[in-house]
């Protein structure tokens, strides 16, 4: 009898399709190829076999490195890493399956990223964009993460990596900026020259204003030489003159006594 029955429960579990859901999954149930009520969460299922089934959602974090060519405003071709981390919203998992299957990531990551990073790369000039990385790392994850939010992907973080260009334009833009520093150096030399002219210039006008005093000065008052002379004179006569008089020295006339 013990026997018997255990071939009787053998088949009747042979008939019963016993399905597990993994952590961090979703079960989809699916009868007759339409999807029913809500998504399971893990544990051990028993269905029909004949007419029913389970499909596994992953609703781990995933992460994607990927790259994409983009044009930005001035017409440069950019090339982008990026890295992007995102889940599955597991309340959504049946939705998800009915809309769009069991590969959803590979019908709804690609095509939003690739399209929000071409629109946010378009609004930057080459050089800009270089320089603005993290402005546009920001308003790349924001579009980002609205559109796949709307799809019931969860982003946890989004990365520029880089952003590169081809080696044309990376020799281009050096010799711009190499041109604008000699450009710079030039432009400060010049202003050096013309300061050190207009210093001369105020020198050369406050030794004439100075002459023009002096000279007014000697015009009104002759007596003025003698007693500069008396000023700078070291007290020692000359040895010699040539037939005139010895200067600064009034001598006394005899015919006056």
């Amino acid at each position: 009898m013990r026997l018997v029955a255990l071939i009787l429960l053998a088949g009747a579990l042979s008939g019963c399709g016993i399905h597990t859901v993994d952590t961090g999954h979703r079960g989809v149930k699916v009868t007759f190829g339409q999807v029913e009520g809500e998504a399971l969460p893990e544990g051990l299922y028993f269905v029909n076999p004949f007419t029913t089934s389970i499909v596994q959602i992953d609703t781990r974090t995933q992460r994607w490195d990927g790259k994409t060519d983009a044009y930005t405003k001035d017409v440069q071709v950019s090339h982008v890493a990026f890295t992007l981390n995102y889940q599955l919203r597991p309340e959504a998992a049946t939705t998800v399956y009915r809309t769009v299957g069991a590969d959803w990531a590979n019908k709804l990551i690609a095509q939003v990223i690739y399209q929000d990073l071409k629109d946010v790369v378009a609004k930057w000039d080459a050089v800009d964009l270089i320089a603005n990385r993290q402005k546009a790392t920001d308003d790349a994850q924001a579009a980002i993460v609205r559109d796949l939010e709307q799809r019931n992907v969860i982003v946890s973080g989004f990365f520029l990596n880089d952003i590169s260009f081809s080696d044309e334009f990376d020799h281009a833009v050096e010799a711009k900026v190499i041109a604008a520093q000699q450009a710079l150096q030039a432009q400060n030399q010049t202003e050096r020259i013309k300061q050190e002219a207009q210093q001369k210039v105020i020198q050369a006008q406050a030794e004439a204003q100075s002459m023009k005093i002096r000279a007014d000065a000697l015009a009104q008052n002759p007596k003025l030489v003698e007693w500069e002379a008396v000023q700078k004179w070291n007290g020692v006569l000359p040895q010699y003159t040539l037939g005139g008089a010895i200067p600064f020295i009034q001598m006394p006339n005899p015919s006056a006594r």
